[in-house]
């Protein structure tokens, strides 16, 4: 079989599409992760703080002091912005909370639609062979 024949086939089977689709909308899903801490779970959680915006939070390394972030990057200073990576562990957080309830769900849904395991019909040889053996076993122990 070559390559392209292959390759073909893989791309029939759906592999290619299922993943196709998973990444568009995976990068989807991050927008609006990303919204949802940005726009509502940051500023909330600044405000309870007292007014504190998370994204201004840095350490200006350098020998002089900016009043902002911007001003600071604008100088080119040495920064370490702990506040932008406080909102990169949050967005992280909320999109492994969600895609962790996701799979919950799903597994749920694919236990609950999964038919029951049938057991198979014991044959009469079975049976006998099992009560040939139960009566040897009787007769040993005497």
């Amino acid at each position: 079989m070559s390559f392209f024949s292959e390759f073909k086939e893989f791309a029939i089977k759906g592999n290619v599409i299922d993943l196709a689709v998973g990444v568009i909308i995976g990068g989807a899903f991050g927008k609006i992760v990303e919204s949802l801490v940005k726009d509502i779970i940051m500023p909330i959680i600044g405000k309870l703080i007292g007014g504190v915006d998370f994204k201004e939070l840095y350490f200006n390394l350098g020998a002089h002091s900016y009043p902002t972030l911007e001003l600071a990057e604008k100088a080119g200073a040495p920064l370490v912005k702990y506040g932008i990576f406080i909102n990169t562990v949050v967005d992280f957080t909320i999109v492994a909370l969600a895609i962790f309830v996701a799979v919950k769900i799903i597994n749920k849904l694919r236990h609950a639609a999964a038919p029951a395991p049938v057991e198979a019909a014991i044959s009469e040889e079975v049976v006998l062979l099992r009560q040939i053996r139960d009566s040897l076993q009787n007769q040993n122990e005497e």
